[in-house]
């Protein structure tokens, strides 16, 4: 239909049919973000509206260094966490120490994992380091912004990021997820 700007311009001024095109255009990679972080799919859905409405209702200083899914996306990953906190999931230690693991893996094995297998793996993490590993691997958080949205050390979280990581690696290679 019309251009980012010109949509913006349009909600700006109470168009309800750019609110629409907007979301129809950014809903769906929205959403994306938020189930990788909520994993409850009617949870994720209220996520989503809560952040399109946020976002509708803040339009007005919305400015467009990072594009519209940007800034929507950041709204939903706050709302995601608030959410996570409210299950009041813990960012404690699960393991007393770190399990090494086989670390010499070819390019070629690597390579052999679909992006299906390796969500699939990411969905057994527990509920810590999944989160973790999806705001820093997937979402580009930095790391010490990830610690202060959650309330932790910035070293307890790059401790459970690598920790995701080797588990992670370890889901793939002895469960050979297909």
């Amino acid at each position: 239909m019309n251009n980012q700007e010109e949509l913006i311009a349009m909600c700006k001024n109470g168009d309800t049919a750019a609110y629409k095109e907007l979301y129809n255009q950014h809903a769906l990679a929205v959403y994306n973000s938020i189930v990788r972080l909520v994993k409850h799919t009617a949870e994720a859905e209220d996520i989503l509206q809560e952040s399109f409405v946020a976002a509708f209702q803040g339009i007005a200083h919305f400015t467009s260094t990072g594009g519209f899914r940007a800034w929507v996306k950041r709204i939903a990953i706050n709302k995601s966490i608030d959410w996570i906190r409210k299950r009041k999931i813990s960012f404690v230690e699960l393991e007393p120490h770190l399990v090494h693991l086989k670390e010499e893996l070819t390019d070629e094995s690597v390579l052999q994992y679909t992006m299906d297998t390796i969500a699939a793996a990411i969905e057994l993490l527990p509920d810590n380091y999944r989160t973790i590993f999806n705001l820093y691997a997937v979402e580009n958080i930095p790391q010490a912004e990830i610690a202060q949205i959650l309330g932790l050390e910035h070293a307890t979280v790059r401790t459970q990021y690598h920790r995701a990581k080797q588990k992670l690696l370890g889901i793939l290679t002895q469960k050979k997820l297909v």
